[in-house]
């Protein structure tokens, strides 16, 4: 999912469903429910950073767009008075129900959750930005969302729907185990430094190519260990922060627009890596533009400081301030780049898979 730079999107309610509470209604999202969402959104993180959601509902919301549902689980209000939360304020998540939610039309409803459903291939569903109100833990709202989004992806067409969670997120990871999600692979970004001269006067085994062959590039990735460990995925190159299956015509069609970067040795490929997109992302005032490289591989640790170094330059060379690379979390890859002495995150993220073709 691009657009803004945004951050993986993890469920957050752990609860189970309760006896005496009242069942959420899920409906489809309107703009409306915006400021709802803001007002259970905005600290979603704590001191860790800001939450996209605030940003992009909106939206997310007011499109009208047969490849995304997304959706907001609603309560009566007087199962969603956010007691004990000093920050908030009594209605803050109310609107006015038009008949599809908690509430008949006319009356109020408190949108207590919220999700997206994004269609990434003829048979790849991608679920995302689910977040549940703190004050309505234990009304099974998460289960709720993360059903309507399942259910959503299989009338699509979708055998598999995929979603990430942040490593420490041990609630929101519990949670996707519960509705159906298993592991499926982990991945950490890389962030060499951008450099316009990191190319030059690099690893003499190693050459930078100037218009890299897509099927060579292919050929590694299919032969790769990165390949085996990553499930075959990469980031979307249309929707940021999803992952989908990196294909031949995907590689194709970075290195017709140049977004293809490869090194070689004397004989044969020896590492590559596809600039998915670069974004921008202002803060206090200050814009950063950021290049995404949504996947690497290569053969050993040389030719990892050779493909680091090209990527920095590609990075200058698309006025980017910073870079980020996924690679697979294994202790070879992290420690290959290590190695180069190329920072790295200091988390993984963990990519999650439900399969679509049984009964629901």
């Amino acid at each position: 999912m691009t657009g803004p730079e945004e951050e993986p999107a993890p469920d957050s309610d752990p609860a189970l469903d309760s006896d005496s509470a009242p069942a959420p209604v899920v409906r489809e999202a309107r703009p409306d429910d915006a400021d709802a969402v803001a007002a259970f959104t905005r600290d979603t993180w704590g001191e860790r950073h800001d939450d996209y959601i605030p940003r992009v509902f909106p939206d997310w919301a007011e499109s009208d767009d047969p490849d995304r549902g997304t959706f907001v689980a609603t309560l009566p209000p007087k199962a969603a008075e956010p007691t004990g939360l000093d920050d908030r304020e009594p209605g803050d998540t109310l609107v006015e129900g038009e008949g599809g939610g908690a509430a008949d039309r006319g009356d109020p409803e408190a949108v207590v959750g919220c999700i997206q459903a994004v269609s990434l291939s003829e048979w790849e569903a991608w679920g995302q930005g689910i977040r549940v109100d703190p004050a309505v833990r234990g009304h099974g709202v998460g289960t709720a969302l993360s059903e309507a989004a399942l259910d959503w992806s299989r009338e699509r067409g979708a055998t598999v729907c995929r979603n990430m969670v942040f490593s420490w997120n041990v609630m929101g990871l519990g949670q996707s185990r519960a509705v159906g999600f298993e592991p499926e692979t982990e991945f950490r970004f890389a962030e060499p430094e951008p450099d316009a001269d990191a190319a030059d006067g690099g690893d003499v085994d190693f050459d930078a190519l100037e218009n890299p062959d897509p099927n060579a590039a292919w050929a590694f990735w299919s032969d790769s260990d990165a390949r085996d460990h990553l499930r075959g995925l990469a980031l979307d190159p249309d929707e940021s922060w999803a992952c989908s299956a990196l294909t031949r015509e995907r590689l194709a069609t970075a290195a017709a627009e140049g977004r293809l970067i490869a090194v070689a040795g004397p004989t044969a490929v020896a590492g590559f890596a596809v600039r998915t997109r670069v974004t921008e992302r202002e803060v206090d005032g200050e814009t950063t533009r950021i290049a995404t490289y949504g996947v690497a591989a290569w053969r050993d640790v040389d030719a990892a400081g050779a493909l680091y170094d090209a990527v920095a330059a590609d990075a200058a060379a698309a006025d980017a301030d910073e870079a980020r690379v996924l690679i697979p979390e294994t202790v070879e890859h992290v420690s290959d780049t290590g190695a180069n002495r190329v920072p790295v995150a200091a988390e993984p993220d963990f990519v999650m898979c439900a399969d679509l073709t049984g009964d629901p």
